[in-house]
């Protein structure tokens, strides 16, 4: 590719390595989870703290930059008409237990770097700064300029981006490096709606008396406990071994004067990826529905639930709602949150669509499935996005892609959403490489030195390409 010589020799002096391992060490060392919201810092402290700090950083790398209330931060490389825009955010999540390095101390050892964001995503938002300073330093031709907006709030529901957006114009292309190379194109849609139904309470027995599961709607419930009253543990456990053996669910049965206990342990996963996980609300649904429980509303809930997502059905066959396209693949189900009680219950599932879902055949479907059994439903679709493949843009993306890796590239759909949802035309487009974990989310996130720097070249490529003229 035109360029691509200047562009390995500049990232190839030792130099920029240093460069570019300081200014993500600067942002690693601000503990920048969201927060009380405070006058001037909508996010709260932490996420302000690592904007004035990356804009301090911009400045000092010769950038002209903008502050929007202190939603997000910008970085432009020239006055000129706006091409393009890279979307990285310096916001992150908990630091969680399991560390073996401070999680806000960036620390660099065998050509890794250790610390909280180094992969999530401010690591990538470096690369994209220092990929604008090299085109610059490079003197490559630029008929338009590219614009690095730096949001505080990618892990809480992007309202900073939203903010921004309503104020001022999408450009005509636009990429985020906080997901996968070689580049995402599709995002499913999300249906994810609340269902539940009331009874009369009854002493009758056997009967469940209280049951819950899970605790957030986008991960697959790695537990779930139910009450059973007029059962103990010798008539239950017998079932609870041959769920376990079908499943892989762990189940512990503790007895009472009147009746027993029932706690399974699962796995969780992501909703996006149910089939990585073990759901503990279907498996113990699966052992409830098999007990000679007495006949009442509650009973009949309780089958009713196990008989709409039974265990393992991770694509809404039972639902009704099952369906995939070559494009996007197919739909994916993960039963996420359930409350049972004496007067009734109420939960949640998340759902993932193709592009071939409508509204016809997921959220009726849906809705007709549960009103068989006398549940009410609520909830709407939000709309998957899509970027044409065979784009000028996404095509120049992946030919930068495939110069500096040797690899092929492809666009990929996912489950998940990145910060370009909304965003008409939008891509996600680096910094993960295939085959590399990042820890992301977990302790010990994670980074490699040499990807980082591959990621440099390619983002200088493209700025170089696409506001090139």
């Amino acid at each position: 590719m035109k360029h691509q010589e200047q562009i390995e020799a500049y990232w190839s002096d030792p130099a920029r390595e240093r460069e570019l391992v300081g200014a993500i060490a600067r942002l690693v060392n601000v503990k920048s989870v969201k927060g009380d919201p405070e006058p001037g810092k909508p996010f709260g402290p932490g996420p302000a703290a690592a904007l004035d700090e990356a804009l301090a950083l911009c400045r000092e790398l010769g950038f002209s930059t903008s502050d929007y209330d202190h939603y997000v931060g910008l970085a432009d490389l020239n006055d000129k008409e706006t091409r393009l825009h890279i979307l990285g955010h310096l916001d992150v999540v908990g630091e969680g237990s399991g560390w073996d390095t401070d999680p806000y101390t960036c620390v660099e050892k065998d050509g890794m770097l250790y610390g909280r964001g180094v992969s999530d995503d401010k690591g990538p938002v470096v690369c994209a700064l220092l990929a604008m300073k090299a085109v610059r330093d490079l003197g490559l031709p630029l008929s338009a300029n590219v614009r690095c907006i730096l949001g505080t709030d990618e892990e809480s529901g992007s309202a900073d981006i939203a903010y921004y957006y309503a104020r001022e114009p999408y450009a005509p292309m636009a990429f985020t490096p906080d997901a996968d190379f070689p580049l995402i194109h599709i995002e499913k849609g999300h249906y994810h709606p609340d269902f539940g139904a009331q009874w009369e309470s009854s002493d009758a027995k056997p009967r469940v008396a209280a049951l819950t599961g899970g605790f957030r709607t986008n991960v697959v419930p790695p537990e779930a406990e139910a009450m059973v009253l007029g059962l103990y543990a010798h008539d239950v456990e017998p079932v609870c071994d041959r769920v376990a053996a079908r499943t892989g669910a762990v189940f512990t049965v503790s007895s009472s004067a009147s009746g027993c206990h029932i706690h399974c342990a699962g796995k969780n996963a992501h909703a996006a990826s149910p089939d990585g996980g073990i759901n503990a609300i279907a498996a113990l649904l699966e052992v409830l529905a098999a007990l000679p429980l007495a006949g009442c509303a509650g009973t009949d809930a309780i089958r009713s639930m196990h008989e709409l997502f039974p265990f393992g059905d991770n694509r809404g066959r039972a639902l009704g709602i099952a369906q995939s396209d070559a494009v996007s693949g197919a739909l994916t189900l993960a039963f996420s949150l359930l409350e049972v009680n004496k007067h009734g219950l109420s939960g949640r599932f998340d759902s993932r669509f193709p592009l071939c879902a409508t509204e016809e055949n997921c959220k009726l479907a849906a809705e007709a499935a549960f009103a068989k059994f006398g549940f009410t439903v609520e909830g709407g679709m939000d709309a998957p996005h899509h970027t044409d493949a065979d784009s000028p843009f996404v095509q120049t993306l992946l030919r930068c892609y495939e110069a500096y890796t040797g690899r092929t590239g492809e666009c990929l759909a996912i489950g998940g959403g990145t910060y370009v949802h909304d965003i008409p035309g939008g891509v996600a487009f680096g910094c993960q490489f295939p085959g590399f974990d990042p820890k992301m989310h977990a302790a010990n996130e994670q980074a490699r030195i040499d990807q980082l720097l591959l990621s440099c070249k390619i983002f200088t490529q493209a700025i170089a390409e696409l506001c090139g003229g």
